[in-house]
């Protein structure tokens, strides 16, 4: 079966002057213009190639990769807007159409947004949505806690941010994990920390092993003996504040604050950390 919007590998079936026919299957035959045939192409030659409806609504291959293909999310680049909608540059001659009924606010030009791609079922038209509770889950029962991940920051809120995990869940990552500056449409790895009860996910950018708590309650220690014995950066402290000093998150700073105070070697009140003489 050839899926419209994804990478399919299809056959060679007939030269002509403007390029060559694939053997779409059900869909029929798909003309891949002369300027993306490779040089040595002969009939019966297998070709992996993108699939999608040109500026004419007719099929069309091409030996070039889109940022994004259907069924995935990304960050693009609005590079104009008209009574249709917005289009984005996704790295294709046809730009990606977002309706306007398919923006989360309206877009701008210049401006980039996280959004899902999608096929029209009315037009077999690959299109974009920055409405991604339509179509990306917040719940999924197959990963597990300290799961290496793909994130893509896809939203700002009090508690932290959303991230689209692996493609295919929406997760959140608490200020309390934050260990570097991040922002909305950042592409990068990270962890599920724990997994609810609801099958929501919880993420973090660095995983808390014992051996790291650890290695950080001597690097404190030695940072309040630095101190002369007293610091201000407490449990209570900034999450920027802390990663500037330590590179870990504040969750990771209290447990290992934590781990002092149990061997009585810290003593922690509101506004200092000192050690115990």
């Amino acid at each position: 079966m050839v899926n419209i919007g994804q990478i399919n590998t299809l056959v060679v079936v007939k030269k002509v002057d403007f390029g060559v026919y694939l053997d779409g299957e059900e869909l029929g035959d798909i003309l891949l213009p002369e300027r993306y045939v490779p040089a040595s192409c002969k009939l019966e030659d297998e070709l992996d190639v993108f699939i999608y409806l040109d500026s004419e609504d007719l099929l069309i291959a091409t030996t070039q990769t889109p940022k994004a293909m259907v069924g995935e999310c990304a960050y693009l680049k609005v590079i104009e807007v008209n009574a249709v909608g917005a289009f984005l540059d996704w790295g294709l001659p046809k730009d990606l159409l977002v309706p306007y009924g398919e923006q989360q606010k309206p877009m701008e030009v210049g401006h980039s947004y996280v959004v899902r791609l999608y096929i029209d079922e009315a037009s077999d038209r690959i299109a974009a949505s920055s409405r991604l509770n339509k179509f990306v889950v917040d719940t999924s029962p197959y990963f597990k806690p300290q799961q290496l991940v793909e994130l893509l920051i896809c939203e700002r809120t009090d508690l932290g941010y959303k991230a689209v995990v692996n493609q295919s869940v929406i997760g959140l990552l608490f200020n309390s994990d934050v260990v570097k500056p991040i922002s909305y449409g950042d592409s990068l790895q990270g962890y599920v920390k724990h997994v609810r009860e609801d099958n929501k996910l919880d993420l973090c950018l660095q995983l808390v092993t014992r051996e790291a708590l650890d290695a950080l309650s001597q690097e404190i220690l030695t940072f309040i003996e630095a101190e002369g014995g007293v610091t201000t950066l407490t449990d209570k402290s900034a999450p920027e504040e802390i990663a500037r000093q330590f590179g870990v998150s504040k969750s990771s700073y209290k447990k290992a604050l934590g781990k002092l105070y149990q061997k009585r070697l810290v003593l922690i009140e509101k506004k200092s950390v000192s050690l115990v003489k």
